[in-house]
């Protein structure tokens, strides 16, 4: 998550009074049924490819894969030896949060929340997802919970860096039509929300951040 300060920062640039924010990402959305797509006027479903600037970032950092590989198992190994050795409590607990990470994942497929959105493309979730990329093709969405509702920000077009710089308001939700929620109140560590329709469709986001600030946002408002 960015800073409170930056993100006071760019609030202040938008001109809203966030509660909370943080950025986030929705997976690969599905293709609509041929009919639906060409009611919605063909709308965009993808986000824009990496512009030529991000391309050569991503080429000059291709040699330096394998030592962030490397390191990555390392710390793996590193994790994996400390759990060996750990005292009986340690290994206990160890065991404990990998059965609640099976069950959380297990509830995610058994609640439909693998997927992108509810299926429902007559819906609420549906036809807003439908204009996703439309309203910006930023593979990204900085989402602020504010008293009136939803504030979707994001630069108009994809960049590979700078993004708060371009950022602009994409999209606005009113309190009275969709709510954020978290499926599981708190109960697991997930970057998962909902951004829940009042026809009861929902739409999952992804957070940068686990259990990020718009996680303790949702569960410090009162149960609807």
């Amino acid at each position: 998550m960015t800073s409170r300060r930056k993100q006071r920062l760019i609030t202040d640039r938008l001109g809203i009074h966030a509660e909370a924010g943080e950025w986030c990402w929705i997976e690969k959305i599905p293709q609509p049924p041929a009919d639906v797509l060409q009611a919605a006027g063909n709308p965009r479903l993808r986000p824009a490819r990496l512009p030529p600037s991000g391309i050569v970032g991503a080429v000059l950092g291709a040699p330096f894969m394998p030592l962030l590989m490397l390191l990555s198992l390392l710390s793996d190994a590193e994790e994996a030896v400390k759990r060996s050795l750990g005292s009986k409590a340690e290994k206990e607990r160890w065991r404990a949060k990998k059965e609640e990470d099976k069950r959380r994942d297990a509830l995610i497929v058994q609640q439909g929340l693998d997927k992108v959105f509810d299926g429902n493309w007559g819906a609420n979730a549906g036809q807003f997802l439908l204009r996703w990329y439309s309203h910006s093709t930023h593979h990204q969405r900085l989402l602020l919970a504010t008293q009136e509702g939803i504030v979707l920000a994001a630069p108009p077009r994809r960049v590979s860096a700078g993004r708060e710089k371009h950022m602009q308001v994409v999209a606005r939700l009113p309190a009275g039509e969709a709510s954020l929620v978290d499926p599981f109140s708190g109960e697991f560590e997930t970057r998962l929300l909902l951004i829940r329709f009042r026809d009861g469709s929902w739409l999952r986001v992804d957070t940068e951040e686990l259990r990020s600030e718009l996680h303790m946002y949702v569960l410090r408002q009162p149960l609807r």
